[in-house]
């Protein structure tokens, strides 16, 4: 059986839901593997949200391996940067017990040193289209926001040291222009978008529009390319993405496969809205 490895911070009910919507695509049989771990850069009590994300990754009876990056860092008195190759060793001396054929990143909010994504096949979830902003969730909306961005995506690329330019394995786009967006661009015209910012921050419109269409297309997205390389239609080699011939891809584009998902059916949660 095809191993996975699930690497997350937990931070944030999206963690949660991404979680979900791959055990259940697996226990549905949709998805021909098994999650042999859930490694997580925070231990229990240090968020309400990371203990929500522990309980059910205990829900799910899934092996869940802790260190915290906080107070690795806090022992060490210096910049997580200076310590981020020892963190990462002793990651993996934690996680070396457990099978694995690839390792996903959804929700990781650490940078995975070189040693780390060499040692392991590793493929991050990521909240752009490629070529698209870099970054956490939030900077690559503002950036989207900022630069009037006509489209965005979400893609899963090969993790390598350069930090969301990785080879990519599976994407998608969708418009952020048009239809309900137009009221939001007015609106960041109007104002003016550090106005918007200090006045409104994450609650504006826009940002959670932008935010909504592409966590909606998140949830398929993961499904669609754990699913390709579990039965081989792509594989990870090397720092590369190839298809079952072996040779060199620019990535799958899922955009007509997953919209006419959401067509169909919502992406499975675990419980509100997540904007």
């Amino acid at each position: 059986m095809f191993g996975i490895g699930w690497f997350s911070s937990g931070r944030d009910k999206a963690a949660r839901d991404l979680l979900a919507t791959v055990h259940h695509n697996i226990k549905k049989g949709e998805i021909k593997a098994l999650i042999t771990f859930v490694f997580s850069n925070r231990e229990p009590g240090e968020s309400a949200e990371s203990d929500s994300f522990f309980s059910l990754v205990k829900e799910y009876h899934l092996p869940l391996v802790c260190f915290s990056s906080r107070k690795f860092r806090q022992a060490r008195g210096k910049p997580f940067d200076e310590c981020r190759i020892d963190y990462d060793r002793e990651v993996m001396k934690r996680i070396e017990p457990f099978f694995q054929n690839l390792s996903v990143l959804a929700g990781y909010m650490l940078i995975a040193g070189p040693e780390l994504c060499q040692k392991y096949k590793m493929i991050n979830l990521h909240p752009a289209a490629p070529g698209g902003p870099a970054g956490t969730w939030q900077e690559v909306v503002w950036q989207l926001i900022e630069s009037r961005a006509k489209s965005s995506g979400v893609m899963m690329h090969r993790v390598t040291p350069e930090l969301d330019r990785g080879p990519v394995a599976g994407y998608c786009t969708y418009p952020i222009t048009g239809g309900l967006f137009d009221r939001g661009w007015k609106e960041v015209d109007d104002r003016g978008i550090e106005e918007v910012k200090r006045l409104q921050g994450e609650n504006n419109y826009l940002f959670r529009l932008i935010r909504r269409e592409g966590l909606a297309r998140e949830f398929p997205l993961i499904v669609a390319t754990i699913k390709a390389l579990a039965e081989g239609s792509i594989k990870v080699l090397g720092d590369g993405i190839v298809d079952a011939a072996g040779r060199v891809s620019g990535g799958y584009d899922l955009t007509g496969e997953i919209e006419a998902g959401l067509l169909e059916k919502p992406p499975l949660q675990t419980g509100e809205d997540n904007t």
